[in-house]
């Protein structure tokens, strides 16, 4: 929207956007929350067996509730400027659900990659950050590049646009789920419960000396 209001930057800007968003968002609150951000992810890990029903449905809520609010806050500082960001393809119907779906196999996979190493240091969110940049990038001026039901859905519900919505919706949950699955059958990971992120080095050893004492 910005960009569509002040033409201060095109398309690379736009996915750059996007990348640093997502980036911040897990270092943020990838340690408290797992920094979802995405039913698609939360469908993913629960499919995979790795978050349970009773939370994937209040934090898809949650998901929702916050990309309306957000698109609610847009609409009040810029005005309805390129509805909002709402994503509407601009290839045919199976094409695009072809590219919503393949971008969104291919995030499942850096997230599922990101989330099972044992070694990650701080590089996960970079990563996935990423994913969701070269995805925007590329899918972006095909299909709004969403990969994410809820990014859709805020602007869709505020600006009352709802152009083939449910492909916004099926596409990135069959691709990510479909890719998390296809990894922990390769790999068999174990995917964490709630973050991307793996504990600190420090937190670690500070549990290791925990268990040596009660030991």
């Amino acid at each position: 929207m910005v960009a569509a209001s002040t033409h201060a930057f095109g398309q690379v800007g736009i996915a750059l956007a996007f990348a640093l968003a997502v980036t911040l968002g897990i270092t943020a609150f990838g340690d408290t929350s797992g920094a979802h951000m995405n039913p698609a992810v939360t469908l993913g890990l629960w499919a995979a067996g790795r978050f349970p029903l009773d939370r994937a449905l209040p934090y898809i809520a949650v998901q929702c509730a916050a990309a309306v609010a957000a698109a609610a806050v847009l609409r009040w500082v810029l005005g309805p400027v390129a509805n909002l960001g709402a994503t509407v393809p601009a290839l045919p119907v199976a094409q695009s659900f072809a590219v919503e779906a393949g971008f969104s196999a291919l995030l499942g996979v850096v997230i599922a990659s990101v989330a099972s190493r044992r070694e990650r240091g701080d590089a996960g969110p970079f990563a996935i950050g990423a994913a969701v940049g070269v995805g925007a990038l590329v899918a972006g001026p095909l299909t709004g590049g969403s990969f994410n039901p809820a990014r859709s859905f805020g602007p869709a519900v505020v600006s009352g646009v709802w152009t083939a919505h449910w492909l916004y919706w099926a596409a990135p949950i069959a691709g990510i789920t479909a890719a998390m699955l296809g990894y922990e059958a390769l790999t068999r990971s174990r995917l964490p419960r709630l973050s991307i992120r793996a504990p600190s080095s420090r937190s670690a050893e500070s549990g290791s000396g925990r268990s040596s004492s009660r030991s």
